[in-house]
């Protein structure tokens, strides 16, 4: 066909020939033009059109930025998701701190004078006499219950019942029971005296130099009294003797005064609070002694001329526990990075599912 007006073939290439002058074209001609036009590639409108809508358009500058715009919503809800599991898991390393590690306790008397003042806040290890025993000159956190005060004598449990004591009791609830705070002056089978012509306490008969942690002017003991420990068993004093209430007191009670090492809830090992009073509680020198370490009389504990001081205006050193924020903080201290690394973990098995 020939005439004015006559298109290109699709995929002919053009013969170079003149074409005959036709009428001038309208406005609206040019539009239908150019789309009657091929591209330089040979490719027709309508293919053209398919394979732009095909193939994807290249990124350009503010694709990224769009692409961020779009994701920062998706982190944001993200992270809110995470938050209760953050929140789970900090109360439940908590409540795995306080219980089975370290416990804070306030002291609330100065029975433990100088050594421990009142309004002073201690840290217990729970975890030390799992790996040694109780040693003389340890400052113990135990349970009266039983022994100096009515009730029954405590014993081990099972991790699921200590966990949820553990858990009842950081929120007030349940029996913790009479917590006191003592130093160990006597183990099982120690013979535990006052006292010698210098008026000293004596251990096993190695007399013990109390000057470095007795309160001024304190004497080691103004009652007299001389027992040996039964097994199993522990004799506590205060380190203010004239106003403590320890196991010279309670001489006629289940064990003669002494307390039941299943009793012992830790070891006081320093003091965090107020910042002044920052220290660590060591054993003293005197408790060192290589004679203290003699091979005691076995046998059931008795006590021989003792002479105990009345009752009242003693002061047993009962603790009170502290406040839950340095468990919870500690929490949510280690809650941070486990939850932050089991994310990290299942982004990246996820990342690589999708790759497969």
């Amino acid at each position: 066909m020939s005439g004015a007006g006559r298109g290109v073939t699709p995929g002919a290439e053009p013969d170079g020939r003149d074409e005959a002058p036709g009428p001038p074209a309208e406005a609206g001609d040019d539009v239908d033009a150019s789309a009657a036009e091929t591209s330089p590639d040979g490719q027709a409108p309508q293919a053209q059109a398919e394979s732009a809508a095909e193939s994807p358009e290249p990124a350009g500058p503010g694709s990224d930025g769009k692409r961020k715009a779009a994701s920062r919503p998706r982190r944001k809800r993200s992270f809110w998701r995470e938050f209760p599991v953050l929140v789970v898991v900090a109360l439940l390393l908590a409540v795995v701190i306080k219980t089975y590690a370290i416990q804070a306790f306030f002291i609330p008397s100065g029975s433990m004078e100088n050594t421990l003042e009142i309004n002073d806040r201690v840290l217990v290890n729970k975890l030390v006499y799992d790996v040694r025993g109780i040693h003389r000159g340890d400052i113990v956190v135990f349970n009266g219950d039983g022994s100096w005060d009515p009730g029954t004598v405590p014993v081990d449990t099972n991790f699921v019942v200590k966990f949820a004591n553990g858990f009842a009791s950081m929120f007030g609830f349940g029996h913790p029971g009479d917590i006191l705070i003592k130093r160990v002056i006597g183990l099982p089978g120690d013979r535990v005296a006052c006292c010698d012509a210098q008026h000293r306490v004596t251990v096993n008969g190695v007399p013990l130099t109390e000057r470095s942690y007795l309160y001024p002017g304190s004497s080691p003991s103004m009652s007299r009294f001389s027992i040996t420990v039964p097994p199993g068993r522990l004799w506590v004093m205060g380190d203010h003797r004239l106003i403590s209430e320890d196991s010279r007191d309670h001489l006629g009670s289940p064990g003669g005064g002494t307390v039941p090492e299943s009793a012992v809830v830790g070891r006081a090992f320093v003091i965090i609070w107020p910042p002044s009073r920052l220290r660590f509680l060591p054993i003293p020198a005197t408790f060192q002694q290589p004679k203290l370490t003699a091979t005691a009389a076995a046998g059931p504990g008795t006590a021989a001329g003792t002479t105990a001081l009345p009752a009242a205006g003693l002061l047993p050193a009962r603790l009170e526990p502290s406040s839950p924020a340095l468990p919870l903080t500690l929490g949510f201290a280690a809650a941070v990075p486990v939850t932050w690394l089991q994310r990290r973990i299942r982004l990246r098995l996820k990342r690589r599912a999708s790759r497969r």
